[in-house]
């Protein structure tokens, strides 16, 4: 059986597996959003950083990319996934239907945010969300680098964010 994964955020530019393939798509009833505070990777306990997650949003959709796992690595994928995105249990793996491009509706493992963890901080004004952004650090890098390289990468897809935009913009205005 062929294995999709829907990639929003760093999946876009560090998949971290051998891809396929990767084609547009798009998932109803999610919004991609700063809604996840980061203790790993992209911030620390002490001084949590900022990363994207899928919250549920009755009318949103999602434009992202879905990566056919290349043939015979699904279960290495699968293992893979699970270390980097379930670290600290914040993301809730799900199994949803995404439209590609074509039109084609595929199953994809795909990572959304579970709101009853602590680490849930949907609705954040952008502003606060660009200082801490600005500011965290964390084991993959800066939260700067994270955001700038998911805004770089949508923008060549030609998605268009404005808020990963106006944050972008901002994070650069404001970083020490």
């Amino acid at each position: 059986m062929t294995m999709w994964v829907f990639g929003y955020g760093s999946l876009l530019w560090n998949p971290g597996f051998d891809v396929a393939e990767e084609v547009m798509a798009r998932l109803p009833g999610y919004a991609r959003s700063f809604c996840m505070r980061s203790i790993h990777h992209r911030g620390s306990e002490a001084k949590p950083g900022l990363v994207l997650a899928l919250d549920e949003v009755e009318g949103a959709e999602c434009h992202g990319v879905a990566l056919r796992v290349a043939p015979g690595t699904e279960d290495a994928t699968l293992a893979y996934l699970r270390e980097r995105e379930l670290v600290s249990a914040a993301y809730l793996e799900k199994m949803l239907n995404v439209t590609l491009s074509n039109g084609e509706a595929v199953t994809a493992v795909t990572y959304v945010i579970d709101v009853e963890h602590v680490q849930y901080c949907g609705g954040l004004p952008l502003e606060e969300q660009a200082r801490i952004i600005a500011h965290a650090h964390g084991g993959r890098g800066p939260n700067s680098e994270y955001l700038y390289n998911t805004a770089d990468h949508l923008h060549a897809l030609g998605v268009a964010d404005p808020d990963l935009d106006w944050l972008a913009r901002r994070v650069a205005a404001i970083s020490p």
